[in-house]
């Protein structure tokens, strides 16, 4: 059985965004740990494209703008990513406040509870692989990513032509 490229390249985007995801989900809660701020918002667009994705899917005549969607996806993402490899190597400091140091509140009924709560910074690096940060890695492949929906989209384009 034949998949054609309208449903087999929103396929692979599907596949690869549940396992970026997956692997986050997999470093928090199987190997504990704990995300900052700007990795939480690095798996948004991740879950963008797999819904895209799944959109591709089911409606195979969107496919060919729905990857040039994803091409825009994965170059924000790449940006984002590379936003907080800037942060983690003090390029530049973080403007979701979230490099160390204590949170205060005004309201005293809050004001234990904010302290209480430990704030993961983004320039603390945890896991690196080959001595690159994942924050790194998540610059390469969504960047690898944008280019492969780029050349996708190439492909439906010169299909639709013929």
């Amino acid at each position: 059985m034949k998949i054609s490229n309208t449903r087999l390249y929103p396929a692979l985007v599907l596949l690869i965004s549940l396992g970026a995801l997956g692997s986050a989900f997999t470093a928090q809660y199987v190997f504990g740990l704990e995300p900052c701020i700007l990795c939480i918002y690095q798996r948004i667009p991740f879950a963008i494209a797999g819904a895209l994705a799944l959109l591709g899917i089911m409606r195979p005549n969107m496919a060919r703008p729905i990857m040039m969607i994803l091409v825009l996806v994965f170059v924000f993402e790449a940006g984002l990513a590379f936003y907080h490899v800037g942060v983690e190597q003090h390029w530049w400091a973080s403007a979701t406040g979230c490099v160390g140091g204590e949170i205060s509140s005004n309201p005293a009924d809050m004001l234990k509870n904010i302290q209480k709560a430990k704030i993961k910074p983004c320039d603390e690096v945890d896991w690196t692989f080959i001595g690159i940060s994942m924050a790194t890695w998540n610059v390469l492949f969504s960047t690898l990513l944008a280019l492969a929906t780029f050349v996708a989209w190439r492909v439906l384009a010169r299909e639709n032509k013929s």
